[in-house]
């Protein structure tokens, strides 16, 4: 392309210069034999003048004017030394004043008549000049004239290369990050050339790159939350399998765990439509429904109460009954098993779950009686990555998500012993007329 532009430029310019220069150069000769053949008008005019006078007078003096040729010297000084000049006068002989030109050499002429300067008498003047002096003028001009158009070439090929480049390289960068971009790298560059159009492409690419980016974190977001969320169901779900096994001899025992085993799969199946739907959209509040949290609390309970009674701890539930709020479904109960589970792990004695409403929200409380939370880990508690004992450090962050995208929030309230709280909107008629 920057050769097309150079060449393109180059092209143009030319016919600008031939289309100017050649009219010049003509116009240049022309002007020089004007010129030229003017100054001998000029000079055979006034040769047949005075010539004219000097016969006229010798006419009224009553004498017969001598030759011309006594006059030679002062009629020469009337022309130049490089011009010649032939006078013609009736009843003389012609004479020949300086005689400059060689024979055959090319020549101006220029002849002036004078008719009637006495009876009979006619005085005729022929004044040559040689080309050479003429011709080295016009050579000299067509030089300057060759010399400025090719000065105006070069000067136009120069701007032209430096216009092309100008051009040429926003759009091999443009190039190169589109091939970035699709080779996988989709970080924007944020460059700005000084041209509107590609500007506007450059904004294009950016914002591509952006969106790229977003869905690419999304993804790798999925990916960690997916086997995260889908280990703790699993693990319920093979201990509940473990338990069948070991009580295979009692069909009443075996039928429990089998439902509970059945509940846990209903789980991995709705974890699993969340999960997509939450790479469908980025805010998912429109999906939340009124949820009965006693419901959710005993079925978490009823999950976790074996792994916490094979570590020889317990559970209890207080606080106000019959509490609604609104939640996505399997949202806040993914947010209460994360908290169950993260005091299995990380805490210590029994394990308090405590609800209460409080100005147009619900609230559950997850405490235990452990140490609580380390000091340096508290700031960083709810970041991707944030933990203590070797996990993957997405609980937490994830329950924190899950809260929000229902119009709710997952705080740490307490420190040590640590107590998580989750805050829902409660669920009431006024609440539903203002949705």
């Amino acid at each position: 392309m920057r050769r097309r532009l150079v060449s393109s430029t180059f092209l143009v310019v030319m016919m600008v210069v031939i289309l100017l220069g050649v009219p010049l150069a003509v116009l240049e000769v022309r002007s020089v034999d004007t010129s030229t053949k003017s100054v001998l008008a000029t000079e055979s005019r006034m040769l047949a003048q005075t010539v004219s006078m000097l016969v006229s007078k010798a006419s009224l003096d009553g004498t017969n004017s001598g030759p011309l040729s006594d006059y030679d010297t002062d009629l020469q000084h009337m022309i130049a030394r490089t011009h010649d000049a032939t006078i013609d006068v009736d009843g003389q002989s012609p004479i020949q004043i300086n005689s400059a030109l060689p024979p055959g050499a090319p020549a101006f002429s220029v002849t002036y008549e004078m008719d009637g300067v006495l009876r009979n008498v006619g005085v005729r003047v022929t004044v040559q000049a040689p080309r050479a002096p003429a011709e080295d003028q016009i050579r000299g001009s067509m030089y300057l004239i060759g010399g400025v158009a090719l000065a105006v070439l070069v000067a136009a090929t120069g701007l032209a290369y430096l216009q092309a480049r100008r051009l040429t390289k926003p759009l091999e960068e443009l190039a190169a990050t589109a091939e970035r971009l699709g080779s996988g790298d989709p970080r924007p560059r944020h460059r700005r050339y000084g041209i509107s159009e590609l500007d506007r492409v450059a904004e294009v690419i950016d914002s591509s790159a952006d969106r790229i980016s977003t869905m690419l974190g999304a993804e790798r977001r999925l990916a960690a939350e997916a086997s995260h969320e889908l280990r703790t169901p699993l693990a319920a779900l093979s201990m509940r399998l473990e338990e069948i096994i070991t009580l295979a001899d009692d069909p009443q025992t075996v039928r429990d765990e089998a439902e509970v085993a059945l509940s846990q799969v209903e789980r991995l199946t709705d974890v699993v439509q969340r999960l997509l739907t939450t790479v469908r959209t980025h805010r998912r509040s429109d999906l939340a429904v009124p949820i009965e949290v006693d419901t959710v609390i005993r079925q978490q309970v009823h999950e976790w109460r074996p792994a916490y009674q094979s570590m020889r701890r317990g559970i209890v539930v207080s606080g106000e009954r019959r509490l609604m709020a609104m939640a996505t479904p399997g949202a806040f109960s993914q947010i209460l098993s994360t908290l169950l589970e993260n005091s299995l792990i990380h805490g210590a004695g029994t394990v308090t779950v405590h609800t209460r409403a409080v100005g147009g929200s619900v609230v559950v409380e997850v405490g235990d009686e452990g140490d609580g939370i380390a000091p340096d880990l508290e700031a960083k508690l709810f970041e991707r990555g944030a933990s203590s004992r070797g996990s993957t450090g997405l609980g937490l962050a994830v329950a924190r998500e899950l809260a929000e995208a229902d119009g709710g929030r997952l705080n740490l309230v307490l420190q040590r012993p640590a107590v998580f709280a989750v805050f829902l909107t409660e669920h009431s008629p006024l609440s539903v007329i203002a949705r």
